[in-house]
């Protein structure tokens, strides 16, 4: 399992006092109000950093984050990722994952036949869709349902699944 989850991307700086426009990459963006601090990756290092404030504006939050004042001192950070411990993640319901733990599950059938590894997960207005890269049927797509998806294992590193048909 992943130590750190992703939960925005910086796209630019905002203004001249140091804050910067993050993309959320989190279902929740409201999550930042109560966050206290990140772990920035900045290409060279992954630095925790205290957060002195968040706004929003439209599908961006604006954060100003501590010990950074001025334009200069953000500029480098475009394209940057934010990061939050697992200790600091949502807490997620009953049969929820992080896209982070499901990317790499091996993918196998309720007849017990490999299927392929899960390499993506699609966002949907419906439903998720699981991307598996197969040998035999190339990339298949799968949706995130009950009828699809039977059992997910984080801890065992797999996840059984009934092919409907039509799916390969």
């Amino acid at each position: 399992m992943e130590r750190l989850l992703q939960v925005g991307v910086i796209t630019s700086t905002h203004g001249l006092k140091g804050e910067v426009k993050v993309f959320p990459t989190t279902d929740e963006p409201k999550r930042f109000k109560k966050l206290k601090e990140v772990i920035l990756d900045t290409g060279k290092e992954q630095l925790p950093v205290a957060i002195e404030s968040v706004k929003f504006f439209k599908n961006f939050v604006i954060l100003k984050m501590k010990g950074f004042d001025r334009i200069e001192d953000v500029e480098h950070l475009r394209q940057k990722s934010i990061y939050v411990t697992r200790d600091h993640a949502v807490k997620l319901k009953e049969n929820e994952y992080f896209i982070a733990d499901l990317i790499g599950l091996a993918v196998e059938t309720d007849e017990g036949k490999h299927l392929g590894i899960l390499k993506d997960v699609l966002q949907t207005g419906a439903n998720d869709v699981y991307v598996v890269d197969t040998q035999e049927y190339g990339e298949v797509l799968l949706p995130a349902i009950r009828e699809c998806i039977l059992e997910v294992h984080i801890e065992a590193g797999r996840m059984t699944v009934h092919l409907m048909d039509g799916l390969v």
